[in-house]
């Protein structure tokens, strides 16, 4: 087993029972094998991104340690959207629930699954804000 790393996991939904969507990512993401879930950030409504015309989101950071690798923890979160429902239709379209691996320790992979970290963290000011309000809990 390889030592545990800090991770940050995005979650985000804009379809139907928002906030139930979001307990449904984090009590799932708690239960992954050698994870435990350190904390959340508060909960943010955030406007929808990209062109499709489409409801505002529930967005909320989650704080993990786990010794699960880059790739078996991108598997585990789409396993856990498929979960909630969510359907892959569109880039940007919306969702029951969306779980974005952003960060995974000093991680950096570049590969056609997976980009670490997340190319869009510069871009998304909500991301910065509820990593910062979780960074206390990483120490």
């Amino acid at each position: 087993m390889t030592l545990p790393d800090w991770a940050f996991v995005a979650l985000g939904s804009n379809l139907g029972d928002r906030d139930g969507y979001l307990a449904h990512g984090r009590v799932a993401l708690a239960g992954l094998p050698r994870t435990e879930l350190v904390a959340a950030s508060r909960v943010e409504e955030t406007a929808p991104l990209g062109p499709a015309p489409q409801p505002p989101y529930l967005n909320q950071m989650v704080l993990l340690r786990t010794s699960l690798g880059p790739h078996a923890l991108l598997d585990a979160c789409l396993a856990i959207e498929r979960s909630a429902g969510r359907v892959r239709r569109e880039r940007w379209g919306p969702r029951t629930l969306d779980l974005d691996l952003v960060q995974l320790g000093t991680e950096h992979v570049d590969d056609l699954d997976l980009q670490l970290p997340h190319p869009e963290l510069p871009h998304r000011e909500f991301w910065q804000r509820e990593i910062a309000e979780l960074l206390p809990h990483a120490r």
